[in-house]
């Protein structure tokens, strides 16, 4: 099971959140372009700032988010990380039945681009037609899968949280001592991952 980053009191309000694509462009003598994206899907760059971190018996923040970093091995491995406002799909549409296809890879909608989400945190409740289903299925990582194929026409959807499939961007993490029993880190860096 992939391991969930920790929820914690401290966030602050300021969280910068970067989606980055790449594309690759040739430029020719008469100045005449040629572009090609190279991902269909752009890795997502978060930069949180805790205000505050406890390090009391009551309360330990600190120790929460330091143990999860030295147990993800710093920038080593992957985790589930819960955007905060950017974490809930609802009558999500993931696709539309073949007769053939008994997996789909749960999206979501925003803007009118639809995207992968990295997994699934909680329940999945899921609609065929816009009749929910309460058996018949399972939920993997992101992954939906019937136990038999849908339909041909079908309309699959859902109600789920998601959560960015993330690493730390880097090896060292900085924590500042600021009172007594508090600390803050004024940058923790994530970046999603491709499963």
């Amino acid at each position: 099971m992939t391991a969930i980053y920790p929820t914690l009191a401290g966030l602050g309000y300021s969280v910068t959140k970067k989606p980055t694509l790449s594309t690759k462009i040739a430029t020719a003598a008469s100045g005449r372009e040629t572009r090609m994206a190279m991902w269909s899907a752009p890795l997502w760059e978060f930069q949180l700032s805790y205000d505050f971190l406890r390090d009391t018996a009551a309360a330990n923040e600190l120790k929460q988010l330091l143990g999860f970093y030295l147990q993800m091995q710093g920038a080593f491995m992957p985790f589930l990380f819960q955007d905060p406002d950017d974490g809930q799909a609802t009558a999500q549409t993931i696709a539309v039945g073949d007769g053939a296809a008994a997996s789909f890879t749960l999206v979501r909608t925003f803007g009118g681009y639809v995207e992968p989400v990295g997994g699934v945190i909680g329940g999945v409740t899921v609609y065929v037609n816009g009749a929910r289903q309460t058996s018949g299925y399972s939920v993997a990582g992101n992954v939906l899968t019937f136990a038999s194929a849908p339909g041909a026409g079908t309309v699959i959807s859902a109600d789920f949280q998601y959560a960015f499939l993330c690493r730390f961007k880097d090896d060292g993490l900085e924590f500042e001592k600021f009172a007594a029993q508090l600390w803050q880190a004024k940058q923790v860096n994530l970046i999603s991952v491709r499963a």
